[in-house]
């Protein structure tokens, strides 16, 4: 293979606007390319290598997991699921012990609309403004950007889009037909917005008080990426269903629906999934579990999130509008469109990710050092100043 670019530009679908970068190895936060350049990691596999890359725990599990058994479909028990199972649920919140395990965020979403549905017997599913869930039909439905619904439309119906951190909105929404809110508690794609705890704690109560099912989409925010193991603990929150994904298995494909006591019983047929919860994928997920927690990679997050945050609010640009995040979740937005500034960034060897046209998001593996936060902070400022501090 002497040139991937040219080869999957031949066969490639189409669907990805890809950066002219051939990624072949990664360590820890920092990522190589075909060239030999090396880059500090701010995308973070878009929030699926909190662990970094090549973590040894993640690479041991793996291998012995491959050399016993990789595909058990759910029809039978299994060791290793049953195992991980059980650590994960232990880690949720009380009253979330039983799950649904998947291969993705949108699958994740997807299926607690499904048992919020079931659950409830009602069909409206209320979702917020700037909210991102996923792009298959479902879960495309609850994400608000037009970009990527129009395209698809008629979507599934029954679905209503209201202002993010606006009560009054919500309650004037949710209505005898509501069968379950889903919230971000940080939204990610949406610009990196965090929800305040008013708002998430009154989205709570009234789902409670109106018989709807109170769904948190983490897929991004979880697993330490925001300083918590869950970012519903930094406000206490008790969701009827929690949509898992990303980070749970140390870069693995693997998504997973927590549910809930209000959720009832779900009887067998009615979901499910061929390569859900496979003992490849729950062996890794294991791993990871034991990883954030050995490690404390919740609490680094929270110190080097704090860290990096105080750093770059401390850049005097005109350019920027407004530093805002939470643990290692970060949002630089500025006042003209990112892209020219991802790819200066680019070019000195940092990679970062949009959150929309004028938000420039960070997503560092929680391993990332305090060296690599400061260069990527001096970078930032380079780019957005013209000049070192």
């Amino acid at each position: 293979m002497t040139n991937p670019q040219a080869i999957e530009s031949v066969h490639t679908s189409g669907v990805y606007a890809k950066r002219d970068l051939t990624i072949v190895r990664g360590e820890g936060a920092t990522l190589w390319d075909d060239q030999g350049q090396a880059y500090i990691d701010c995308v973070g596999g878009q929030g699926a290598a909190n662990l970094g890359h090549a973590h040894p725990a993640i690479i041991e599990a793996i291998s012995e997991q491959a050399a016993k058994l990789i595909s058990c479909p759910e029809m039978f028990y299994n060791d290793k699921r049953a195992e991980m199972l059980s650590k994960l649920t232990a880690l949720a919140p009380a009253g979330m012990g039983r799950a649904f395990l998947s291969n993705s965020g949108a699958e994740a979403v997807e299926a607690a609309f499904k048992f919020a549905r079931y659950s409830t017997k009602r069909s409206k599913i209320v979702a917020a403004m700037r909210g991102f869930h996923g792009r298959t039909l479902g879960a495309l439905s609850a994400t608000w950007n037009k970009k990527y619904r129009l395209p698809f439309q008629p979507l599934v119906p029954g679905f209503q889009h209201v202002p993010y951190n606006n009560l009054e909105r919500l309650e004037d929404a949710v209505d005898e037909d509501t069968a379950a809110v889903i919230l971000e508690v940080v939204q990610g794609e949406g610009g990196v917005h965090p929800g305040t705890a008013k708002y998430l704690h009154g989205a709570q109560k009234l789902c409670r008080e109106r018989g709807a099912l109170f769904i948190l989409d983490e897929i991004q925010t979880g697993f330490g990426r925001t300083g918590k193991m869950f970012a519903l603990e930094h406000h206490g929150l008790e969701p009827d269903l929690l949509c898992l994904a990303k980070s749970i298995a140390g870069g693995v494909p693997m998504g997973a629906t927590l549910i809930g006591e209000r959720v009832g019983e779900l009887s067998p047929g009615i979901h499910g999934s061929t390569f859900g919860g496979n003992p490849l994928s729950t062996a890794a997920s294991l791993a990871a579990l034991n990883v954030l927690e050995e490690e404390s990679l919740p609490q680094r997050a929270a110190e080097l999130g704090a860290y990096l945050l105080a750093q770059l609010q401390k850049i005097e640009s005109p350019l920027i509008r407004e530093v805002r995040g939470l643990g290692l979740m970060v949002g630089v937005q500025i006042k003209q469109k990112v892209a020219p500034y991802l790819q200066a960034l680019t070019d000195s060897g940092i990679l970062a990710l949009p959150a929309g046209l004028t938000v420039i998001r960070l997503l560092p593996p929680l391993v990332i050092t305090r060296e690599q936060i400061d260069r990527v902070v001096e970078t930032l400022r380079e780019v957005y100043t013209g000049s070192k501090a």
